[in-house]
């Protein structure tokens, strides 16, 4: 009695011996099934065999990319992504109906033969003899899985998808040989649920579950008859039979599924009739595939976990590498986001600035102590269409951000913690008059000195002439005050500085070096909203530094078995000492509470913060935080053209917009979402004592962001409009020169340099 294989039909020695036997009846007659001209390739008997034999003995099977599912830090879905879109299912989640459906219309003999249907092979070779051309083909069920692995394996490269699938003996007798190794290993179930898993079905869907959903949106174990013999008649030319747009092309095939199935005893004829009357029943369900389908706004908070997915070095070492687990997908990627604290950013952002609005919006919210990002949002949507965009307006250029945006008076507080931890007291008084020149020299980093020009100085002023010092180190932070922390700068040197920014974090979007000039106290460097948050998160934290994360936990299934990935870990250092970050806290915690930012405030719920508006108000911000949460709000033109005078935003009239103005409103509102449900903790309290001079006026400015109310340069670096009125008004040629490398990215009209990049 001939040895069987375990799947069912020869033993793979007899499989092969039939094969040259074919081959020597009919001239590498596999070949010839698909090419109407057999001997013209002059591919002898023998040659057959030596090709056979030189073929390795195991075919490399790639694991079938899937979709990919992105969650959120509670496990609710964000986002579906995937090269192709197709979920594996078990045979036993296949109706019965669609099993006996693919059998009868691709290969009804699939149980009878093996790896190669002799019958089927003479057969194909007389019809198509008698033609004249290929009428018929006679490749097993078998076989064409075989294919479809070498084309799963070319994934996305036409030139590698061509190879898989072009027409000649090469590539037949390949196919055969590994079929048969297919045959003995995995038997003919397993041919069966492998098979309904890897082909396309059109419509982007890749398998039957797929289909099943693309189609008749449920599951492929629910599928009926007909359904069944629909699915089972698109495999043949997914575009041909394509329900979607030919019904009555893919209504013919059907029932020639149909009456197939009835011919070979899988169904009655009776069964087949009453199918055959019945409507497609279609019930398609749209592909919804990448990040333009997140949830909650939180397109951009999905493109950047794929950013930091490919970037990453923890997920393979080269980006080829990265991108081919990225795109063969299976992953279920939990983050960090909080669903609550993203609505909230989202629904605030939608309630103060409209899409179509002249500026835009983005906002980002931070974990102190961990670096866990729990909101990412915009106003300009993710997409393809009219005021949206695909580029996160949240983060660095290297993460699909811009060039960042010059982020004003929030970069003081930086200063203020460099200069504690350089020793000076909390309560240190400089005279802060309205107008002076910038101080020179000031120490920079490696021995250098920044020189001020000693025939035209390059000078500064505070908002109004009423802002005159001396001033402490709080009322000129709440104040907002210029020339104070120009002053606090030139004592102190540039480099404990920068030294301090790149310990929070803190560093230019665009990646460059931050500028050695006493400048960049007034926020001159382009930073993005979610560098910022993290930053300020440092003084939530008490002075513990975290690098920023987004992805908790991922595991990929490959086949049937599920492996957890090694992800990304937050790294947390000190940047400054306690001390420094309680007082910190409590210098921004004046701002808040009766400075500039008061219109940022959360009530009961203590909150500190910064406001920030730069150079002809290109761009305005708040960034604050509670113990709990930190967050930054950025409000400009990503172009850098529109300045923010005379402006209507969010369908409200804006003379001028400030820091606490626009920013701040929508600050408080994200974070009062975000922190709903979440305990009210306390800052830890120190004393700053009063250093200011009593016998002097305080000062007091008349409006709610004292950082640049006169539209000049870099917050009042120059004389400009004080008259605190709209737009329309002249912004004054400034009247010295900028000594060279004072400045960097003020081009295109004094901004962040971006040439209107996000035009």
């Amino acid at each position: 009695m001939p040895k069987k294989s375990s799947g069912g039909g020869l033993s793979p020695a007899q499989q092969a011996a039939k094969f040259l036997g074919v081959s020597v009846l009919a001239g590498a007659v596999l070949a010839g099934i698909a090419l109407p001209a057999v001997g013209a390739l002059g591919l002898a008997a023998k040659g057959s065999v030596e090709s056979f034999d030189e073929l390795p003995a195991n075919m490399k099977t790639p694991p079938l990319s899937q979709r990919t599912t992105i969650l959120d830090a509670d496990g609710g879905q964000i986002a579906t992504v995937y090269s192709r879109d197709r979920t594996v299912v078990a045979l036993k989640d296949v109706s019965p109906y669609m099993q006996k459906a693919i059998v009868a219309i691709e290969d009804s003999r699939f149980y009878q033969h093996g790896a190669v249907d002799l019958k089927g092979v003479l057969r194909a070779l007389n019809k198509n003899a008698q033609t004249g051309g290929v009428s018929e083909g006679a490749s097993t069920l078998t076989q064409q899985y075989v294919k479809n692995v070498f084309v799963e394996e070319a994934g996305d490269d036409p030139t590698k998808v061509a190879q898989a699938t072009q027409q000649t003996i090469g590539r037949k007798i390949r196919e055969l040989k590994y079929a048969i190794q297919v045959e003995e290993e995995l038997g003919k179930k397993k041919i069966l649920e492998n098979y309904l898993n890897i082909t396309f079905f059109g419509q982007q869907a890749y398998g039957v579950e797929a289909a099943a959903q693309r189609y008749f949106s449920k599951s492929a174990k629910d599928l009926n008859i007909q359904e069944s013999a629909l699915l089972a008649g698109i495999v043949q030319s997914p575009s041909r039979y394509d329900p979607v747009n030919d019904e009555a092309e893919a209504t013919k095939r059907r029932n020639i599924v149909l009456q197939r199935m009835a011919a070979v005893g899988d169904i009655s004829r009776a069964q087949a009739a009453d199918a055959m009357k019945a409507p497609l029943g279609l019930k398609v369900s749209k592909p919804r595939n990448g990040c333009i389908t997140a949830v909650k706004g939180a397109g951009f908070f999905c493109d950047y976990v794929r950013e930091v997915f490919l970037n990453d070095k923890v997920f393979g070492k080269t980006k080829e590498a990265r991108a081919k687990v990225w795109n063969q997908g299976g992953l279920t990627i939990r983050t960090t986001m909080d669903a609550r604290a993203q609505d909230s950013a989202q629904r605030s952002i939608k309630d103060h600035v409209y899409k179509s609005d002249e500026v835009a919006t983005a906002a980002s919210i931070v974990q102190p102590g961990t670096g866990k990002i729990l909101a990412m949002g915009q106003s300009r949507p993710y997409g393809f269409g009219k005021n949206e965009t695909q580029i996160n307006l949240s983060v660095d250029g290297s993460m699909g951000g811009g060039m960042g945006y010059q982020p004003g008076s929030t970069f003081k507080p930086i200063v203020a913690a460099a200069a504690l931890e350089d020793g000076m007291p909390a309560n240190k008084v400089y005279s802060a008059p309205y107008q002076m020149a910038y101080p020179s020299p000031v120490s920079a980093c490696d021995g250098k000195r920044w020189m001020n020009d000693r025939d035209n100085p390059a000078k500064l002023e505070n908002e109004n002439d009423s802002e005159v010092g001396p001033y402490d180190m709080k009322e000129a932070t709440a104040k907002s005050v210029n020339t104070y922390y120009v002053q606090m700068i030139s004592d102190i040197g540039i480099c404990p500085v920068t030294t301090m920014a790149k310990k929070m974090g803190v560093e230019r979007a665009d990646g460059g070096k931050m500028d050695q000039a006493p400048s960049i106290a007034l926020g001159t460097q382009e930073m993005s909203p979610l560098t910022m948050a993290n930053g300020y998160a440092t003084f939530a934290s008490r002075g513990m530094y975290c690098t920023p994360i987004a992805i908790e936990s991922v595991s990929q299934r490959v086949g049937d078995k599920t492996k957890s990935l090694q992800v990304p870990k937050s790294t947390c250092s000190r940047a400054m000492s306690e001390k420094t970050a309680d007082t910190i806290n409590a210098l921004l915690k004046g701002v808040v509470e009766d400075g500039t930012g008061s219109k940022a405030g959360l009530g009961s719920r203590p909150s500190a913060g910064k406001t920030g508006t730069t150079d002809e108000r290109y761009a305005a911000w708040f960034v604050g935080y509670t113990p709990n949460m930190a967050g930054a709000v950025w409000v400009g033109d990503p172009a850098h053209k529109r300045k923010m005078s005379g402006i209507t935003i969010g369908g409200r009239s804006y003379g001028k917009v400030f820091g606490g103005e626009v920013p701040g409103p929508i600050w408080r509102d994200m974070m009062s979402g975000a922190l709903e449900g979440k305990p009210v903790e306390q800052f830890n309290d120190i004393h700053i004592p009063d250093g200011r001079d009593k016998g002097r006026g305080d000062g007091n400015r008349d409006d709610d962001d004292r950082d640049d109310d006169n539209g000049g340069f870099i917050g009042g670096l120059v004389g400009g409009n004080n008259n605190g009125g709209g737009g329309g008004e002249p912004f004054p040629t400034p009247s010295f020169s900028i000594p060279e490398g004072f400045f960097r990215g003020q081009d295109n009209g004094g901004g962040n340099g971006n040439g209107g990049r996000f035009g």
